[in-house]
């Protein structure tokens, strides 16, 4: 993986996509930061502007300031999606006045009870922006740090009155022990707000190496599910892996002490996708063929689909052959971005 790429590609895309809003239609997530990120960090950043010609259409215009956010009234603007503008702005102050770890660490905790927000995807653009940044920081990669930060406290949604149910000591199995809920209809926000159960797990680790071993088995077993339970919904599925891999990429830019009540916070995350789009049955998947990391990425690549070419990002991380095949099975489901 090239994750210090030096072309100047990567924050060429960056600046033409920080003039565009972290949505659109006033719900759908821009994935394209993102997307460029990913591309860059495994040595495709050749293709990041071809990339983003196809998805333009996609975008649109930075949305409207509503008020200062400043650090005494921030309570009253966190979790108010018209406010993206206003949070953006306070986030690229508090990075040019401060040095970027260190705003992170003040806010992690503040931001991550809101982890399910915009459908997890604002922790996820954190998590990229980060990568970013401890390859090489620089001014457009801090700008999209604050585009991440500011669009997670804009749409910052806690959950509340989960009943705990007996999990497992393994990751996997206590994936499969996580019920669907009981009305598997509607958008992101309906099924969140029918989530009534998740199983506990890993909820005694206080070791912080000890969380990082168990969010990588957490991702791992999350992804390695996709191939075989993709099929239930197969765009907001490869959140339960690529939201649990964003944290697990930011452990090492955040104070240890903060490890363990990320696992925790990744895997309710995870969780709770698994039980809002859990197919009926688990389907048996072969893949076409065994392929190399690098065959798997240019199909993703091919195909071009935002999810698909996340999801094998987060594959590759996880870099066995299981993974590889929840990577093209996201191909298989997903219609091509044209």
């Amino acid at each position: 993986m090239d994750t210090s790429d030096t072309s100047g590609q990567l924050e060429e895309a960056l600046e033409r996509l920080h003039s565009s809003g972290p949505e659109r239609l006033g719900r759908l997530t821009n994935h394209a930061p993102m997307v460029v990120e990913a591309l860059a960090a495994h040595g495709r950043a050749g293709a990041v502007h071809r990339w983003l010609d196809l998805y333009r259409g996609k975008l649109e215009d930075f949305p409207t300031p509503v008020a200062p956010v400043t650090d005494d009234n921030w309570p009253s603007a966190l979790g108010d999606p018209r406010r993206a503008a206003d949070w953006i702005g306070y986030f690229s102050r508090a990075l040019a006045e401060h040095p970027w770890h260190d705003v992170l660490a003040r806010w992690w905790p503040r931001l991550l009870p809101g982890i399910y927000g915009g459908a997890t995807h604002p922790v996820i653009r954190v998590g990229h922006a980060v990568r970013a940044l401890e390859a090489a920081p620089n001014p457009p990669r801090l700008a999209e740090l604050a585009h991440g930060l500011g669009y997670w406290a804009a749409r910052h949604h806690p959950v509340s009155g989960i009943a705990p149910l007996p999990g497992d000591r393994s990751a996997a199995r206590s994936l499969d022990a996580t019920p669907a809920i009981e009305a598997a209809e509607g958008g992101f926000p309906a099924r969140l707000a029918a989530l009534r159960r998740l199983p506990v797990w890993a909820d005694d680790v206080t070791d912080p190496d000890t969380a990082r071993e168990r969010l990588t088995e957490l991702v791992r077993a999350a992804t390695h599910r996709y191939a075989t339970h993709g099929h239930g919904e197969h765009t907001m599925l490869v959140h339960a892996a690529t939201a649990p891999n964003a944290v697990l990429r930011t452990l090492g830019s955040l104070p240890r002490e903060m490890w363990a009540p990320s696992l925790r916070a990744a895997w309710t995350a995870s969780a709770a996708v698994t039980a809002m789009y859990a197919p009926a049955q688990p389907t048996a998947y072969t893949p076409p063929a065994r392929l190399t990391a690098e065959e798997v990425l240019e199909r993703a690549l091919a195909h071009g689909d935002e999810h698909v070419i996340k999801l094998t990002d987060t594959a590759l991380d996880v870099g066995d052959e299981q993974a590889l095949a929840s990577a093209l099975r996201s191909v298989e489901l997903s219609t091509p971005l044209s």
